[in-house]
């Protein structure tokens, strides 16, 4: 369905990265079995298709476009939210369980209730009361903080003793390298002829292909006993080099 320049381009961004996530990794599953037979290529698949869209990036588009930005970019992020509770966190509870087991951890997982809930509210027009929107007003101001405050607890765990070069160059390639050649000339091209997108949906698809490893990569291996020490070390290498790279993308 083309998109058109309203609220319904930016749902279409929604789309688009959950398609791109389950896509990158799938390909990168495949890749991944060329250089492990033990389960560090799951966790590969899910770094691959992830990223820290809401504690890292959502900060850095308020940063730079302002409160405007806010909305439109929590809905987009909503495309990683649904791969992660569903194709990610199933390929990665594969490198332990079976596809059973795995399937049952996938339907436990309380994000996709919730995510049916809001849709069942949205479809129905169940009115919200001012009081709940008032307080996510006060939640929007701590959400970047929580975040950072569950990254840094979750990568106390990093260390350097079972470092994976290969693990660490196939993450980066992923996320650095792979989402960029997709979504900037995506970018260039839609606003030169296609114009599927708004320019608000323009930004968030550029900041959102370069920033770093998400967060929940620690904590969905460290669940599943997925190479946490590895996801741990890798996600904190890619945050600080997303420092330097997102200014970099963005100029």
């Amino acid at each position: 369905t083309r998109c058109s320049r309203d609220w319904s381009s930016d749902v279409c961004s929604s789309d688009l990265f959950f398609t791109l996530s389950c896509i990158s990794a799938l390909l990168f599953l495949k890749i991944g079995k060329y250089f492990w037979s033990d389960n560090t290529k799951n966790i590969l698949a899910y770094t691959a298709g992830t990223a820290n869209t809401g504690y890292f990036g959502l900060p850095v588009l308020l940063m730079i476009f302002g409160e405007n930005s806010f909305t439109l970019a929590a809905l987009a992020i909503f495309g990683f939210i649904l791969y992660e509770n569903t194709l990610g966190f199933y390929i990665t509870a594969r490198g332990n369980f079976s596809a059973k087991h795995s399937l049952i951890k996938v339907v436990r997982l309380p994000a996709i209730y919730t995510f049916i809930a809001g849709l069942v509210f949205n479809f129905l027009k169940i009115p919200i009361n001012t009081e709940i929107f008032d307080m996510l007003g006060y939640f929007k101001g701590a959400y970047s903080l929580l975040g950072m405050m569950i990254i840094g607890m979750s990568l106390s765990r990093a260390t350097f003793q079972n470092f994976d070069y290969k693990f660490l160059t196939l993450s980066f390639i992923a996320r650095f390298i792979f989402w960029p050649l997709i979504l900037l000339p995506l970018v260039y091209f839609d606003k030169s002829f296609f114009h599927f997108f708004t320019n608000e949906a323009y930004n968030i698809l550029l900041v959102y292909s370069c920033v770093p490893l998400a967060a929940s990569t620690v904590v969905f291996a460290s669940e599943l006993g997925v190479q946490p020490d590895k996801a741990a070390v890798t996600v904190l290498i890619s945050t600080l080099f997303a420092l330097f790279y997102i200014p970099i993308v963005i100029f």
